[in-house]
């Protein structure tokens, strides 16, 4: 089994890294330098890179760590400019790293970018800005349908799946959730410990499935307290995804 390590880069972006004894594997890498310190201070050997998509806080620091691991694959969505890729993916592949002894199943996400990625191994769930704590990625140049769709096979994997997201948004993601579902307990009781959490200067991630379906708004489209705060924002139909796609317009502006 690898061991993950959280990096935290930017206002509030972390950056994953897989190990396994003197190996590493980093997930999103918009900024070397944390990168590097940690493998430097860790004796680590980069041999491969995962990105998501193609925003620049995922992928930015890729080439100066291709400047020091200039071996390093580089895995990505084929649909999408991403600097250094070597291993273009579109989704329904099998992805075996070596040096991590770790097969991932790679997962296509679209919604926030037309290539969007997940990688699913070991009960881990790295899934960029498609499923967020307690909400999910603004559809930038998908679909509310693609990106309701996507929600939806992340959904379907094991409820204890570990949910490794590329931001640190939950508390704000739970006061929006507040809004559409005041009435879900165990949605209260999250952002109560969330509120300890951040006060305290700590992650909230990661988290797991059976949490996130049981207190995200975005993943409880057919629960009738979420439908009917749809249905107050004006929508006709009460169908999963027009309901996402109302909740999902109302947090742009929540």
């Amino acid at each position: 089994m690898f061991d993950v390590t959280q990096i935290p880069a930017f206002k509030d972006n972390y950056i994953w890294l897989l190990r396994k004894g003197a190996s590493a594997v980093v997930v999103d890498p918009g900024d070397a330098p944390p990168v590097l310190e940690v493998l430097r201070g860790e004796r680590l050997s980069l041999s491969s890179i995962l990105i998501t998509h193609h925003h620049k806080d995922h992928q930015g620091g890729v080439a100066e760590l291709l400047a020091h691991s200039p071996s390093t694959e580089v895995f990505g969505p084929a649909e999408e400019s991403i600097t250094g890729m070597t291993r273009p993916l579109r989704g329904g592949e099998g992805v075996y790293l070596d040096s991590l002894d770790l097969k991932l199943q790679v997962m296509a996400v679209p919604g926030h970018t037309s290539g969007h990625l997940a990688y699913y191994g070991e009960g881990c769930l790295f899934c960029g800005d498609c499923l967020f704590t307690g909400g999910c990625g603004r559809v930038f140049e998908g679909t509310a349908p693609s990106m309701a769709e996507s929600l939806a096979r992340l959904a379907a994997l094991p409820d204890d799946t570990l949910i490794f997201c590329a931001h640190e948004y939950t508390e704000a993601n739970l006061r929006f959730a507040l809004a559409v579902e005041p009435g879900n307990r165990a949605l209260r009781q999250r952002a109560d410990e969330v509120a300890v959490l951040r006060a305290k200067g700590l992650s909230t991630v990661p988290s797991t499935l059976a949490l996130e379906k049981a207190t995200n708004p975005f993943l409880r489209c057919k629960e009738p307290e979420v439908v009917a705060a749809a249905r107050a924002r004006g929508i006709e139909r009460s169908d999963p995804v027009a309901v996402f796609a109302a909740i999902r317009e109302w947090k742009n502006s929540f």
